[in-house]
């Protein structure tokens, strides 16, 4: 997997913008890993819990098939049908928060009234083991679907981990590194202007002292007294 192209401010405001998206995505890339971790550990729990009431409520649903052929073959299927009582189970499912995933964590039903004082004990037995195998397939019901739950969130949060360490913290990285070179880039390019600058002013004000002085020494180097003409008049 590729690293993201970012784009980012320009200048030394791109580079911290750069750097707090950077710390953002590390952060967040811990915690999806701690994530993980939890949810698969509660994967792997949920799996074996799911697995163990699967065979119970195997072994319970034969157990009933076998009680409700007893109790036909002793008193028929007229017998079942008076047996039966009004109404229906009524089942309910409690969900829990794990690592803020909502699921299944506990199952609840209320079975239909008893059979009737006149039922034979075979389909009254055939009647309690029913009930016993509708309970443990609520439990394995509430299990599984809590396994289901608990994977997919485990796959989606293993994606968006792959997808940060993968992509987003490598093109983080490089765009800081360019913006890093970039920004030493101008700073070189400023001081070498800076510097061209300095060494300009230097030169013209060096020229412009060296000519003044030297044109002033070389007249005075020249000059001579010039005195008036003498008066005759004054040599009388």
């Amino acid at each position: 997997m590729s690293a993201a192209r970012i784009s980012a401010p320009p200048g030394r405001a791109g580079r911290l913008w750069l750097g707090r998206r950077l710390a953002a995505a590390r952060r967040a890339s811990d915690l999806l890993d701690r994530k993980l971790r939890i949810l698969e550990a509660r994967l792997r729990d949920l799996s074996e819990v799911a697995q163990r009431t699967e065979d119970e409520w195997r072994l319970l649903s034969r157990e009933a098939d076998q009680r409700l052929l007893i109790a036909a073959a002793l008193g028929g299927e007229r017998s079942l049908r008076l047996a039966t009582g009004p109404g229906e189970a009524d089942a309910a499912v409690g969900y829990a928060v794990t690592v803020g995933v909502r699921l299944p964590s506990s199952g609840q039903y209320q079975p239909p009234p008893g059979p009737d004082p006149w039922a034979a004990l075979p389909v009254a037995q055939a009647r309690d083991a029913h009930r016993a195998a509708l309970g443990a397939a609520i439990r394995h019901a509430v299990a599984a679907g809590a396994a289901r739950v608990v994977e997919a969130e485990a796959i989606a949060t293993r994606y968006r981990l792959r997808a940060i360490r993968d992509r987003l913290i490598p093109g983080l990285e490089q765009a800081s590194i360019e913006a890093a070179l970039a920004i030493d880039e101008l700073e070189r390019a400023d001081g070498a202007r800076l510097r061209l600058a300095g060494q300009n002013a230097l030169r013209s004000g060096r020229q412009g002292d060296s000519g003044l002085p030297g044109e002033a020494s070389r007249t005075d180097g020249r000059r001579t007294l010039e005195l008036p003409p003498e008066d005759p008049g004054l040599r009388r």
